[in-house]
């Protein structure tokens, strides 16, 4: 039986929802490139996710069933996100973590695309989408950092 959350997750992405009508973050970002630039250095699915807010399919990211310790970086910006220690299987088809290695090191805001509101988050180093921030993850925190494999590069330690 599918969860409201894979069901969710797989319509948003098939139908394209939060793509283009939106935009990545607004605000003063230390990195800070045109549309152009991140076109040049960014596939189209990704520049579809980290620039338009958008969503790669479930289960297609190599990074959502890595074991391997190191630490995921920002695809945008190389800034350092979150710890393979923090990694958990989440059933949803996309890297999760129940928190990043710093609260500073990403940002969020309201997400109404999707029917419910939601949480964004994003590199607070250059406004790159990331994926959404839900409040059934596991101990400690009770967080679940559902972020796209497409945002994020992979540095084993």
């Amino acid at each position: 039986m599918m969860s409201r959350r894979t069901f969710l997750g797989t319509t948003a992405a098939a139908l394209g929802l939060g793509g283009s009508a939106a935009r990545a973050a607004k605000g003063d970002f230390e990195v800070t490139r045109s549309e152009a630039q991140w076109r040049d250095m960014l596939s189209e699915a990704e520049f579809r996710v980290m620039r338009e807010e958008g969503t790669e399919r479930a289960f297609t990211s190599p990074l959502h069933d890595l074991k391997t310790p190191g630490i995921y970086q920002c695809r945008g910006c190389e800034q350092r996100l979150y710890s393979s220690e923090h990694k958990f299987d989440s059933g949803t088809g996309w890297p999760s973590f129940y928190q990043p290695l710093a609260e500073s090191a990403v940002g969020t805001k309201p997400d109404r695309s999707l029917f419910i509101t939601r949480t964004e988050v994003h590199c607070s180093r250059c406004g790159s989408h990331l994926g959404h921030v839900f409040d059934d993850g596991p101990p400690p925190t009770g967080k679940r950092h559902c972020i796209n494999g497409v945002s994020l590069t992979f540095v084993e330690a």
